[in-house]
């Protein structure tokens, strides 16, 4: 089997350098257009390559798909694809691969099959690409959770005494999962001010971003069983861009003692594609040293974080767009593996589909830090952007746009951009 993330592999599609989805890459995602769909996809160049097109011309007749094919293909979401299994997510990136390098004529000999495989992306609507089970948002950056507690607790003990020792999460509202390009409603909810008596409602006046990235499993489990950490990546498909957008005054007057509720549920958005494990594989880094050393079910030896290049980028309405933030999803202190298996640990089951979330992505650096809440210490330290105005939290028209790529040996792999613009609050 030819190695699929070979720099020298070349497609008969013309890609630009720069572009996020060359023949090394072919996340999967859920697109429709005026005249077909939806359809399973493979991003290609500036092009969609339609699975469900490809499928009925027989081009994945001797692959083992079972009877489901080629309708597997002719779905909203990924999910019943990804239920098939990594043998068959596998054989469907091989078969891509093969039918776009540039020595294969056996999809582009044709005009009449190039017609119906083929579709611009500018000319698709993308789909959310899956349909979520299950959503578990986790906090898992040392540079968030320590600014965070600088700020709301007692800056000498930034941390709270679990965090070094077990990644922390909640469990969130999958319902509100929404794909790039969805608007963004701003939350009403109750919210206190600091030297307030009494709670008032309202439009949150502190709307913000979060910067982040989101796994999804493809690999079901039994209520009652548990995953190993050698073997959680068996139970990832991909990753997507994720942004939690979170209402700050809301959040903090409802999380004690339960946790994120209405500050976090009103909307999340995903980028379109899905990259697999098995394309960023190039990538692998290791993550911060953890001091302590985890309990024995967490001890990882083998490097699980992916050197993946995010930014952020504000454009207020009719004006240009500010890159506010630059980080690095390598730089999280918990792995998708370590968290996957704790969020097993306990004999909880997980559903083909479940997404989870890194939490914020933030550096060490004022110019990478995940969210306006750091970007602008709570507010007292506005952040200004390139038409002249400036920025505590969010305002509404304001348009937000994360982007994430890997780049090694002139080879780019990207995830496209998720973006989402504010709207007024809704009338009560």
């Amino acid at each position: 089997m030819a190695n699929l993330n070979d720099p020298a592999l070349r497609s008969w599609i013309d890609i630009p350098p720069t572009s996020d989805f060359p023949i090394q890459n072919l996340p999967f995602g859920v697109f429709e257009t005026d005249e077909r769909g939806p359809h399973l996809g493979v991003a290609i160049g500036e092009y969609v390559l339609d699975l469900y097109a490809v499928a009925q011309f027989g081009f994945f007749s001797d692959l083992d798909l079972g009877p489901k094919m080629p309708k597997v293909f002719r779905r909203r979401s990924l999910n019943q694809f990804i239920a098939l299994g990594r043998p068959a997510w596998r054989a469907v990136r091989q078969r891509v691969s093969e039918l776009l390098r540039h020595d294969n004529p056996a999809l582009s000999s044709s005009l009449e099959v190039m017609r119906e495989c083929l579709v611009r992306q500018s000319e698709a609507r993308m789909l959310r690409p899956i349909k979520p089970q299950n959503y578990t948002d986790f906090y898992s950056s040392i540079e968030h959770a320590t600014n965070v507690g600088m700020m709301f607790r007692d800056p000498a003990n930034a941390l709270l005494p679990n965090w070094r020792h077990i990644p922390i999460g909640y469990h969130g509202r999958a319902s509100s999962i929404v794909v790039s390009g969805t608007n963004i409603r701003r939350p009403n909810g109750q919210r206190k001010a600091p030297d307030a008596t009494a709670p008032t409602f309202g439009p949150s006046q502190q709307l913000d971003f979060e910067l982040e990235m989101a796994f999804v499993v493809g690999r079901a489990t039994e209520l009652g069983t548990t995953v190993a950490l050698p073997d959680a990546e068996d139970h990832i498909f991909g990753l997507m861009l994720f942004n939690d957008w979170s209402a700050r005054d809301i959040q903090s007057w409802e999380y004690v003692p339960l946790g994120p509720f209405l500050g976090k549920s009103f909307g999340s958005s995903v980028s379109p594609w899905v990259v697999t494990l098995d394309a960023l594989e190039p990538f692998r880094v290791a993550g911060p040293v953890q001091e302590p050393e985890p309990l024995p079910y967490l001890t990882q030896s083998n490097p699980h974080n992916f050197d993946i290049k995010l930014e952020v980028a504000i454009q207020p309405e009719g004006s240009e767009e500010t890159v506010v933030s630059r980080s690095n999803f390598g730089l999280m202190y918990w792995s998708m593996a370590q968290q996957l298996t704790h969020q097993s640990s306990n004999g909880c089951n997980l559903e083909v589909g479940d997404v989870y979330a890194s939490g914020t992505i933030s550096g060490a650096t004022p110019d990478s830090l995940g969210s306006m809440l750091e970007l602008a210490w709570k507010g007292t330290r506005p952040r200004p952007l390139a038409d002249g105005s400036e920025r505590k939290f969010l305002l509404d028209g304001d348009t937000v746009t994360m982007r994430g790529y890997c780049e090694r040996e002139g080879i780019r792999i990207g995830f496209g951009e998720v973006t989402g613009t504010v709207l007024p609050a809704a009338s009560i």
